[in-house]
């Protein structure tokens, strides 16, 4: 089980805006569930994009008018008899703040409104929803989250992920249809959040590190790749010809059992290695070091991994990361693999 408060940090470095002043007092209070921990998050971040304006974008509208705007639909015109009224069927953009963004943030509010939180907490919520009143509700089962950001919208995407957050993990849909509340972030969506925080945190406290999710190019003797899939990491560390490559893992069983032997994952080993292998040939004849890591988020299974291997020369290491601790724990167990691979 890991703390609410470990959950906020993990956002906190996911999303470096939580970390702003406007989010400080967040970090202070008690919650009894994550779901009640986003809604505070959304309640502060929309409180204060309210400050700023809430974002608009062109809408095109097509309706029937007594003055001509935009363009006139003839055939709309004809069909609904607006002629007989005076009226013209026109189409016309609009500056509305009926966007699409807007609309996914207003939907997740109403979401909110029917989760297991606090009612001071949906009361918040609900003042202000009345600042959404020209916002239209989405079907939250069919939302687009591939979204574009620009300049104009940045402020929008802690909020955005906080909102695919929410409705990822509170909605199920029955065999029949219908809608019930599930328990908040399953494995998948813990998963996404995990490997996002360990990137982050390292990009942050070690900035003498080169941090990224780098693609790895196979090692091919011929330049044929066709269906090759992409070897993408989580979180690669380098500094000068050194390079950790760490493949986090946030599972539910950190082990898998064989006639009551437990054994590691042979899928996260076989990846873990082909990374690491392909990764090593890049330097040829150059003197380097190129190790790989699996990262699996501690669980209160009774045997937790912990080996260490030297496979055609390279070091593969299997790790358990507690997170059901102090947080100050979590940074020294991050820290430590720092230490041990680049003395």
């Amino acid at each position: 089980m890991i703390p609410i408060r470990n959950i906020y940090y993990m956002l906190s470095y996911a999303f470096q805006v939580l970390s702003e002043q406007g989010y400080k007092n967040i970090e202070t209070e008690k919650f009894d569930n994550v779901a009640e921990l986003c809604a505070a998050i959304l309640s502060k971040g929309v409180s204060l994009q309210l400050k700023r304006g809430l974002g608009r974008e062109y809408i095109e509208k097509s309706e029937s008018l007594s003055s001509l705007r935009g363009r006139i639909e003839i055939s709309e015109s004809v069909k609904t008899r607006s002629l007989l009224k005076r009226q013209l069927v026109c189409s016309y953009d609009d500056f509305s703040e009926n966007s699409y963004m807007n609309r996914i943030i207003k939907s997740t509010m109403e979401l909110l409104l029917h989760a297991d939180i606090a009612k001071a907490r949906k009361k918040e919520l609900r003042k202000l929803l009345v600042y959404f009143g020209n916002v239209d509700l989405l079907d939250v089962h069919t939302i687009n989250w591939k979204i574009q950001y620009n300049r104009n919208n940045q402020t929008y995407r802690l909020l955005i992920s906080i909102c695919y957050l929410v409705i990822k993990g509170l909605l199920q849909t029955n065999t029949d249809g219908t809608t019930r509340l599930m328990v908040f972030l399953d494995e998948q969506r813990m998963c996404r959040l995990y490997e996002k925080f360990i990137l982050e945190y390292y990009r942050k406290e070690f900035p003498q590190l080169s941090v990224s999710a780098s693609q790895i190019p196979w090692a091919l003797d011929d330049s044929i790749k066709d269906m090759l899939p992409v070897m993408q990491t989580d979180i690669m560390l380098t500094r000068g010809d050194t390079v950790l490559i760490i493949d986090a893992k946030y599972y539910a069983h950190t082990t898998q059992a064989q006639y009551d032997i437990r054994t590691l994952h042979s899928g996260n080993l076989y990846q873990i290695f082909t990374y690491v292998k392909n990764k090593d040939s890049e330097f040829g004849d150059q003197p380097h070091t190129v190790s790989g890591m699996l990262l699996y988020a501690a669980t209160d299974e009774a045997v937790q991994p912990d080996n260490s291997y030297q496979m055609s020369g390279n070091r593969i290491s299997v790790k358990t990361l507690n997170l059901n601790c102090e947080f100050k724990e979590i940074a020294s167990q991050l820290n430590e693999i720092v230490e041990k691979h680049f003395v």
